[in-house]
């Protein structure tokens, strides 16, 4: 035991990617639709499926840069991912979606939402195919799998009908659409204040992971898609802070909790403290904001910052150095690290290397938040149950409080965290 408690840490990944193979799906679907799912499978071509398949750090092709990754059979295959995660020490993981489900038109972190009636039928049967793959895929692993029911947010009814089921079927939250080039998805409107209502009952996490907010290259658009659509992801996905807080979401649900998932931190308290600035003087009659605010403001009783430390968490697996910085004005009961397996720019397969680069200097008390703790609370893992998994295979205390030496990095990686690491190290890494 060390002060602070077991003498190896509990790793809970906040964001790691699953999903079945695609003709996997059609026993899940509904049987209305399984005709029309091998006529749309047949004729169905991944668009980024061939994309920067030829990694210069890796020669696991099954490792593959997010928005190429549907194809990996580290989706799926159970076996092979629990033995990859307990070799980086991880014990627990939370689950979001990474294949093609059903009648999408790409895998689901790259695809915006339905935009008409007859995209969202399809997609809606889709969408709930995969929901039902995840119950079963994650009975495979008890107590180490806690998955997020994916929604559309076109039809109320649907989502909430999903939420409930999800709930029951011992999903562990909800994740809703992020906003995309071709379709924003604005989370201040009333008109979804009932599905609010609802996962503030369920005690269902609401979530929103980044995706890529671009298209696939054509000879239309050029490359110049694929670098927009990487340039503007933040911008995209910091949207829904703002929007949240103007619309009043957590004042009218004070219990709903609402996740930010792979992500840096960073950029929050950065947001944090303009919302908080905009609030205050919105609210002072006389100053240029007032006009365009206080209407806005008027029923609003914390600040942003305090609203944002009783019902948001950050779901941080793509964390710099600037971001471990940041995790007091942000909140270290907010935070929880991820891995984001079976993605290229996630951790895998150095994520203890990557611990120790980001939490070396780090108080013991608010690594453990950080890796286990925080998740605990937020998805209802069993800690003890969890931690008889991490003395066997988790990383020790003594461990992570190492720091990293230069000698220890790979040569080059995509990884976000080890790619800061090498730079830092005075390495080259293809970031």
């Amino acid at each position: 035991m060390t002060e602070s408690g077991p003498s190896r840490y509990l790793l809970i990944s906040s964001d790691g990617h699953a999903g079945a193979d695609l003709l996997d799906y059609r026993g899940y679907l509904a049987p209305s639709f399984r005709n029309e799912f091998d006529a749309w499978a047949a004729d169905f071509t991944e668009p980024w499926a061939d994309y920067d398949k030829e990694m210069a750090d890796t020669e696991d092709e099954f490792i593959r840069i997010g928005v190429a990754s549907s194809r990996s059979p580290y989706n799926w295959d159970s076996e092979k991912r629990l033995e990859h995660l307990e070799g980086q020490g991880i014990a627990a993981e939370v689950i979001f979606p990474n294949t093609v489900p059903p009648f999408y038109p790409s895998g689901a972190i790259t695809a915006p939402a339905p935009s008409t009636e007859e995209e969202y039928r399809y997609r809606w049967a889709g969408m709930q195919a995969h929901n039902r793959w995840l119950v079963d895929f994650c009975a495979q692993a008890p107590g180490r799998r806690a998955g997020m029911a994916q929604v559309f947010l076109n039809n109320l009814d649907d989502a909430i009908a999903e939420a409930r089921w999800a709930k029951a079927a011992g999903l562990a939250g909800v994740l809703i659409p992020a906003d995309h080039i071709s379709q924003l998805v604005n989370l201040y409107e009333r008109r979804l204040d009932p599905f609010w209502a609802a996962c503030s009952e369920l005690a269902m996490p609401v979530h929103r992971h980044a995706i890529a907010v671009g298209p696939p290259e054509t000879p239309e658009l050029g490359p110049a898609v694929i670098a927009v659509g990487a340039h503007e992801t933040q911008l995209f996905f910091q949207r829904g802070l703002a929007h949240l807080m103007f619309g009043g979401v957590f004042q009218r649900f004070p219990d709903l909790q609402f996740v930010f998932s792979e992500t840096g931190c960073a950029w929050i308290a950065a947001e944090l403290r303009k919302l908080d600035a905009s609030m205050a003087l919105g609210r002072i009659k006389g100053e240029a904001a007032y006009p365009l605010y206080h209407r806005a403001l008027e029923p609003l009783e914390l600040s942003a910052s305090e609203y944002f430390a009783r019902n948001c968490q950050v779901g941080a697996s793509l964390m710099g150095s600037v971001d471990v910085e940041a995790r007091h004005h942000v909140g270290v009961d907010r935070l929880m690290w991820g891995a984001d397996y079976p993605h290229h720019e996630g951790s895998f397969p150095h994520s203890i290397l990557a611990l120790r680069w980001l939490f070396s200097h780090v108080p013991e008390s608010e690594v453990r938040q950080m890796t286990s703790v925080n998740a605990v609370r937020v998805y209802g893992f069993d800690l003890e149950a969890l931690q008889s998994i991490a003395n066997a295979i988790g990383p020790t205390v003594q461990e992570i409080a190492t720091p990293v030496a230069a000698g220890e990095l790979p040569s080059s990686s995509i990884s976000l965290t080890l790619g800061e690491a090498i730079h830092a190290s005075g390495g080259r890494a293809r970031v």
